[in-house]
């Protein structure tokens, strides 16, 4: 996968400080789909933060990415390392040219959990609303925070862009069709925590169009992560095509939900 994105290193060197290395932050980046785009982005030249919420992970992962990544702490629930992750990146490059929200977790618990087993808990009508919180607090409202706080610095760069990594479960002009398969897999928890993280893609891309800052959406399709107990059909290399796709696409448009087939509908 790494070469097959780097055909695209010419075309997205950014140039906006005497440092013309672009910079990119990836949270959630040490395993997963994360890492992935991580490593595709350190291959086109980028210098990659590699968001972890615990510290060593993130090291473990930069380490073999190499040169071009650095790890750094960060937990999208806790303002205090949103916070010092980018008073980190100012001091160090004084700008950010992409954040990639990727962070996410499909349920509160600690142990993994099959597709099944999270939709038996996930129904509107036996949901825990403890567990819509926990798994809404990562995937969206630590999506509001991150990007407010990077916003200083995304402001900085000449191309800077957002990409927030969705799901097509998200979509409900897609689940609401009676001949959607996914139709019995969308639930409160994570499902609709995508829908509504597509709302927050939706209202920051229009209100930072007039600054030039394209935020899009993206879905990996089902891919085989932690985030459904490694059963997904799709392997990391071909999930994160699409997101790595929207993330280096500097001329792209902005305010799109797109996936492994094309565009989506909200």
């Amino acid at each position: 996968m790494l070469i097959y994105y780097s055909f695209m290193l010419m075309e997205n060197q950014i140039g906006s400080s005497t440092n013309d290395q672009p910079v990119a932050l990836v949270t959630g980046a040490n395993q997963g789909i994360g890492n992935e785009i991580a490593k595709a982005l350190a291959t086109n030249g980028y210098l990659v933060y590699v968001g972890s919420r615990k510290l060593e992970n993130g090291e473990k992962a930069a380490a073999e990415i190499g040169e071009n990544a650095k790890a750094i702490q960060l937990d999208v629930t806790r303002q205090s390392t949103i916070d010092a992750a980018v008073e980190t990146i100012e001091k160090e490059y004084g700008r950010l040219d992409l954040l990639v929200n990727n962070a996410g977790i499909s349920h509160g618990g600690t142990a993994p959990k099959n597709p099944e087993e999270l939709m038996s808990t996930g129904r509107a009508v036996n949901v825990s609303l403890d567990e819509v919180r926990i798994v809404w607090e990562t995937n969206v409202f630590g999506v509001i925070a991150m990007t407010q706080a990077a916003l200083p610095l995304l402001r900085k760069s000449s191309a800077a862009r957002i990409v927030n990594v969705s799901s097509g479960l998200g979509s409900l002009t897609w689940i609401s069709d009676p001949e959607c398969w996914a139709r019995e897999h969308f639930g409160i928890v994570y499902a609709a925590s995508k829908t509504a993280l597509n709302a927050v893609t939706l209202a920051f891309a229009l209100e930072l169009e007039k600054e030039g800052i394209k935020v899009n959406a993206t879905s990996p399709g089902y891919t085989a992560t932690a985030l459904n107990n490694f059963q997904g059909t799709d392997s990391l290399e071909v999930g994160s095509r699409e997101p790595v796709r929207v993330a280096l696409e500097t001329e792209g448009p902005t305010g799109g939900f797109t996936g492994p087939e094309g565009p989506l509908p909200w």
